[in-house]
């Protein structure tokens, strides 16, 4: 189209990539000086089906969801919104990667949770949660990256970044990028485990604290169990062709660990999984403390009532 839309044009292919018949792809054109016009296939065009999956996905999530999965869209373009309106602007103005991952892991959690669960007391309780789990996990991430000596290179979008001028610290976006990526699951733990407290509550009204925190711990250690194991295998398959890559070099499971490239996916598999530990008694004993103290609230007289 534009300026060549009436001239008929050779595509300069890559061998690698297999282009078929009705295909729609990106194409970069020039002209060069002699007049020859070049044109390169850039990437393929996947608007269409992305877009299918999207409106898939919403389909999905307010069937399933009704008003919850709305407000949990609503959370998720908040944070969309939040990481590309503040995150995102703020790291490339050389702004404090932990201290800007703090903030932005914080309001995300904060939007995020009372959109998804309303504005309640049990929300309020996973909220602190989070907030806490998030901490334990950013001193355990902060110890771990240094004393590993991970530099935050071995990503080769960092040195782009440095290419196109832009001032950011690697091994404080490295430290950014796990605090932002605990997140996630680290809500769901807590969300989970009050939410179990309360059912709790419910089917056994007059159990104690200490009742309540160890029925919603084994609660938990199943929950635990399966999402680290999820944790493990989403960081290995985003790593599957790197971990082939290593394995056809004929190096061993020791000498690829160590190396940073994938160090950093274990430092960050493994800090993730302890918060996510962590996320289970802070909540748990955080909402069987606050229900029993609901409970004891309600059931003491007020000052002056008849007994």
């Amino acid at each position: 189209g534009g300026a060549f839309a009436d001239e008929s044009l050779v595509l300069d292919q890559p061998l690698e990539t297999t282009i078929s018949n009705g295909d729609s792809i990106l194409v970069v054109v020039n002209r060069l000086d002699d007049g020859t016009v070049v044109v390169s296939f850039y990437d393929f065009e996947r608007s269409t089906p992305m877009l299918l999956l999207l409106l898939l996905f919403v389909v999905v999530i307010v069937a399933f969801g009704g008003w919850r999965g709305l407000g949990a869209l609503g959370g998720l373009t908040m944070s969309l919104l939040i990481i590309g309106a503040f995150a995102l602007p703020a790291l490339l103005a050389g702004s404090n990667s932990v201290v800007t991952a703090l903030v932005t892991a914080s309001v995300i959690a904060f939007v995020a949770l009372f959109l998804a669960h309303g504005f309640n007391i049990s929300t309020a309780v996973a909220l602190i949660s989070t907030l806490a789990a998030l901490a334990v996990t950013g001193v355990l991430a902060l110890l771990f990256v240094w004393s590993s000596n991970l530099t935050g290179l071995a990503d080769e979008s960092v040195g782009y970044l440095d290419v196109l001028g832009a001032s950011i610290d690697p091994r404080g976006l490295l430290l950014a990028g796990i605090l932002i990526g605990s997140l996630g699951v680290l809500d769901d733990v807590t969300v989970t485990q009050v939410s179990a407290v309360l059912e709790l509550k419910s089917a056994a009204p007059h159990a104690t604290t200490k009742e309540l925190y160890q029925r919603g711990v084994r609660i938990g250690r199943d929950h635990i169990s399966s999402t680290v194991n999820t944790l493990f295998l989403a960081y290995v398959g985003a790593s599957l062709p790197l971990l082939l890559l290593f394995r056809q070099a004929g190096q061993t499971f020791g000498s690829v660990a160590t190396q940073e490239i994938v160090a950093v996916e274990i430092v960050r598999a493994l800090v993730g999984s302890i918060g996510l530990v962590s996320a289970v008694p802070i909540s748990t004993y955080l909402a069987a403390r606050i229900v029993s103290i609901s409970d004891e609230a309600t059931a003491t007289p007020a000052i002056g009532s008849d007994t």
